[in-house]
């Protein structure tokens, strides 16, 4: 069954260029059996608009329209070129295998729709992220939970909660991963930053759906520690010579070509 309309989205910002809005969590980006976000949000906006990256439909958050074809190709290139920060957050009920760092590697089809990470690093999936975990009772979390915040380097298909599984925390409610039974799919779209025609544009959007999402101890996390998610220190990829440095330790590796629009 369809979301109604009112309900897949809130309006965030609007600009002559780009509008942002928080999609709601079960909402397709395509249409499907009733309007799909894109769709969604013309109709209540009256006007045209064109996609310039997606989120999975149990994925919630931040999503950026363009309002004009010149927009798009702009912001595509932008995504393209990685010069537009996304940071997400996750909820996993099991301890990863490292509490922050690296996880990068190719990303193949496995089975039922899913993907895997690989060893090899062709055309990699590179995403940095940081984790806490929370002490005591009363937290109105269930025990082991750990929130994760993410940020992807690259664009690829399920890349995070991908991500994620290859540490063993898988996130919760993720049934196609293996994670732990969850009233939803713990992935958020919570932050974006870029530079548009001069200006600096920074946007964060807390979670609103689901029980342990909206639980005080992990909004207090989020407003303590990460409100503002480009100041932490998540490392820089370097363009060099047609390769990327993550950082002075790691091997470069060669840079993937131009992406279009994907998906998390």
């Amino acid at each position: 069954m369809s979301m109604p309309v009112t309900q897949s989205f809130h309006l965030l910002f609007r600009h002559n260029d780009f509008v942002l809005v928080d999609k709601a969590a079960g909402v397709s980006f395509h249409s499907e059996d009733g309007p799909g976000l894109v769709v969604a949000v013309e109709q209540a906006l009256g006007q045209k608009l064109y996609a310039v990256h997606r989120l999975d439909k149990v994925t919630s958050g931040l999503l950026l329209l363009a309002t004009s074809s010149a927009a798009a190709a702009r912001f595509t290139t932008l995504f393209s070129e990685r010069l537009i920060d996304k940071y997400y957050l996750a909820l996993s009920l099991t301890r990863p295998k490292q509490k922050q760092g690296w996880v990068k590697g190719d990303m193949q089809p496995a089975r039922r729709g899913a993907y895997k990470l690989c060893a090899s690093m062709t055309d990699p999936a590179l995403t940095y992220f940081m984790s806490a975990g929370f002490d005591g009772a009363n937290t109105g979390l269930p025990e082991g939970a750990r929130v994760f915040l993410l940020k992807p380097y690259s664009g690829k298909t399920h890349q995070l909660r991908v991500a994620l599984k290859s540490q063993g925390a898988a996130i919760a409610g993720d049934a196609l991963y293996q994670g732990a039974p969850a009233d939803r799919v713990y992935l958020h779209a919570y932050a974006l930053r870029f530079d548009w025609l001069g200006e600096s544009y920074q946007f964060v959007c807390p979670p609103t759906q689901g029980d342990w999402f909206v639980a005080a101890a992990l909004q207090q996390k989020i407003v303590t520690d990460w409100a503002a998610p480009w100041m932490l220190a998540f490392p820089q990829l370097k363009q060099q010579s047609q390769k990327l440095k993550l950082n002075e330790k790691d091997a470069p590796v060669e840079a993937p070509p131009a992406q279009e629009i994907y998906d998390v």
